[in-house]
């Protein structure tokens, strides 16, 4: 048996060296000094991301090019996740007090304030948008409530749906805005939010955020760098969770699972994600691409087994929405992009 489990190994080996060399990440742009958590590609040639310094930008020739549509008078703000819509409709919810949900419809050109919250102790993580306008955006707990907000309209107008969801939130559980994706959405109207810290949870709603179900999550947890950092589904069964402990960027522990009932039951990828991950997504019902300080992993196998194809530094990771571009985004200003 010895000789056919190590010729085994020699094919897996094969297969991950090829696979490595034909995937590669390529960095398009940086030339701002700014940390990029925000990121949403509308098609293969249109991109827009977000980050610190008030920083937005816009390219809609596959990242080679860029305009700086940096709304005025908030060059403070750290604007952690983006939701674009076409190269001239776009949303930015900020992290940290204010509160703040601004929309362009001009490609940047004008935005407006569509949301404003000025409790001290209120910090939104991100929001998830269905095809049809539907979003929902979630923060870490005041009074052990998590505030949500709901928009059915793109993101012009904004209702609290806060007491929608019956659950206390415990203390030191929150969410991570990291990448603007510990919320996640299907165009089925489901949705889903992980949370980390003390305790992991995942919070699902089947419609579209009117009520709530409560899971909990074995992911890496019970310190405050510790958790779920991103959510994905590609279908309203199958979902993978990746995280850990951004601290501790290499500890591969407990730093992935997968979900094949809706996020009720989780268990541990056979083979582990190289270490802390702070985005996924789904490029294919198997394919999957993974980021974080620790490196860019893929999978082939549905989340099961990952390698790694680049080692440096991203924070966040999208496919094209129409289209099959896959980008990247960092701190230092850093935007790649997948080469397949």
């Amino acid at each position: 048996m010895k000789p056919l489990f190590l010729l085994f190994f020699i094919q897996v080996f094969l297969v991950e060296s090829l696979s490595a060399q034909k995937n590669t990440i390529q960095l398009l742009n940086q030339e701002r000094n700014s940390s990029y958590r925000g990121l949403s590609v509308v098609d293969d040639q249109t991109l827009w991301v977000s980050g610190s310094n008030g920083t937005v930008g816009l390219s809609t020739d596959a990242g080679k090019n860029w305009q700086w549509v940096n709304p005025i008078g908030y060059e403070k703000i750290d604007f952690r996740d983006i939701e674009a819509f076409d190269e001239n409709q776009a949303l930015i919810i900020s992290a940290g007090s204010p509160a703040l949900v601004l929309l362009t419809t001009d490609a940047g050109r004008s935005w407006k304030e569509v949301f404003k919250d000025t409790r001290p102790e209120i910090f939104y993580d991100g929001f998830a948008f269905t095809p049809k306008g539907v979003g929902i955006a979630f923060g870490d707990a005041i009074n052990a409530q998590m505030p949500l907000l709901k928009t059915v309209d793109f993101g012009q107008t904004w209702t609290d749906i806060s007491s929608n969801l019956k659950f206390t939130i415990a203390e030191g559980e929150a969410g991570f805005a990291a990448s603007g994706t510990s919320i996640f959405s299907l165009a089925t109207g489901d949705f889903w939010i992980a949370t980390g810290g003390t305790v992991s949870n995942i919070y699902t709603s089947s419609d579209q955020g009117g009520t709530w179900r409560r899971y909990s999550c074995p992911i890496a947890q019970g310190q405050n760098s510790t958790g779920p950092f991103s959510i994905a589904f590609s279908s309203p069964k199958s979902g993978i969770v990746v995280g850990g402990d951004y601290r501790n960027d290499k500890n591969k522990d407990k730093a992935c699972f997968l979900s094949n009932d809706g996020g009720k039951t989780w268990q541990a990828s056979s083979q582990p994600v190289s270490g802390f991950k702070s985005a996924v997504i789904y490029l294919s019902n198997k394919q999957l691409i993974c980021t974080g300080t620790s490196g860019t992993d893929l999978s082939a196998d549905k989340g099961k087994t990952w390698y790694t194809i680049s080692q440096e530094s991203y924070n966040a990771v999208q496919k094209a929405k129409k289209g099959k571009a896959v980008f990247l985004a960092g701190d230092k200003g850093k935007i790649a992009r997948l080469v397949q």
